[in-house]
């Protein structure tokens, strides 16, 4: 018989057989950043841990990549991930028109728990979905994801969980949600979480707007920026009602 009419060797692996690698970062932490950095220059997702929460990244730069994070998310092109960069100085090459304010914000919590949104540089190629030529940046507070982000370059990361489910704040969790969905898995242990980063929006005003509280708080926040917007701020305490007998009385103007 030629080696043309023999039979092909079987597949080795099972089609049972789960389709991503799980590293400990820590005990195993060239393999884990090999590994990870060969499955984000394939396209792959990548599950990393994070200073809050952990998160599935992708190339930020391939836009195949991206919609296969939007895609293990179950969500949409209306709901494009932020991007983590491993140093403070990565702001000004993705952003155009800082204002000072965010420059500021990022000089004092970056590393950290802050996520500023910001007008994207006109040429910049990334294609997240719908920014409306915006774009969200973060440097996250973990040596392990910084050390990764300097070899793979700026990712698009979002929370490691499918839409409408918690956050995972361990790697059995990230998991048991997107499966097969991410190429590797890099195990730091428990996170800090379940509370994700503050976001600030720069680009609808000017002096920042926060549109998700998250583990930084206002008192610290208005340190730097004093004139930070929070829709959502808590009134003041009210004052103890001095004249009970007097609720009928208009106020005063």
């Amino acid at each position: 018989m030629s080696e043309l009419d023999q039979t092909p060797d079987e597949p080795t692996t099972s089609p049972d057989e789960p389709q991503w690698a799980r590293f400990d970062a820590m005990a195993q932490t060239s393999e884990a950043l090999a590994a990870a950095q060969a499955a984000i220059a394939e396209g792959r997702c990548i599950v990393l841990p994070t200073d809050t929460v952990y998160g599935i990244g992708a190339n930020a730069f391939s836009a195949e990549a991206v919609q296969g994070l939007l895609d293990a998310k179950h969500r949409g092109r209306d709901m494009p991930p932020p991007v983590l960069v491993a140093e403070t100085g990565m702001l000004e090459a993705l952003a155009d028109e800082l204002p000072s304010h965010a420059i500021r914000l990022a000089e004092a919590f970056w590393p950290g728990a802050l996520t500023l949104i910001v007008p994207a540089q006109k040429h910049l190629r990334m294609d997240l979905g719908e920014t409306r030529g915006t774009i969200a940046v973060r440097v996250p507070d973990h040596d392990f994801t910084r050390d990764l982000l300097r070899r793979t370059g700026p990712l698009a990361v979002s929370s490691a969980n499918v839409s409408g489910q918690e956050a995972s704040t361990d790697i059995d969790e990230a998991l048991r949600q997107l499966g097969d969905s991410v190429a590797v898995y890099l195990d730091a242990g428990a996170t800090a979480g379940p509370t994700p980063s503050t976001i600030i929006d720069f680009v609808s005003e000017p002096l920042g707007r926060i549109v998700r509280m998250g583990a930084l708080g206002i008192d610290q926040l208005r340190e730097v920026d004093p004139f930070l917007v929070w829709e959502d701020e808590p009134s003041a305490e009210p004052k103890p009602d001095l004249a009970p007998d007097a609720e009928d009385e208009a106020p005063a103007s």
